[in-house]
C-alpha cells in the first residue's frame, strides 16, 4: 500500500497515536472513516463505468467484425477491367 511495507506503516500509526492526543481520537477516526468511504465510492464508480464499458465493446465487437469481413470481401476482390481494343495493322 502505497509503497511502503505494513511494518513502517504500523511504525507510522504508532506514531501517530503518540502524537495525537487522546481526546481527538474520534475526530481522527471518522476523518479516516470519511475518507475511506470517499476513496470508495470512486473505485466502485471506475469499476462500474469499466464494466459497463467493457459491455459496451463486446456488444459492438460483432458489428466491427461484420463491417470488417464486408469491407474485406468488397476491395479484396480485385476488379478487372477488361478493355477490347482493336488493333488496327
Amino acid at each position: 500500500m502505497f509503497g511502503i511495507s505494513w511494518t513502517e506503516f504500523l511504525v507510522i500509526l504508532l506514531i501517530a497515536i503518540c502524537v495525537v492526543p487522546a481526546k481527538y481520537w474520534p475526530d481522527v477516526a471518522k476523518f479516516f472513516a470519511r475518507v475511506f468511504k470517499y476513496v470508495r465510492n470512486i473505485v466502485w464508480k471506475i469499476t462500474d463505468f469499466s464494466e459497463s464499458l467493457q459491455q459496451r465493446i463486446d456488444l459492438e465487437k460483432p458489428i466491427d467484425d461484420l463491417l470488417e469481413n464486408a469491407t474485406n470481401d468488397i476491395f479484396a476482390t480485385p476488379i478487372k477491367k477488361q478493355i477490347k481494343r482493336k488493333h488496327k495493322k
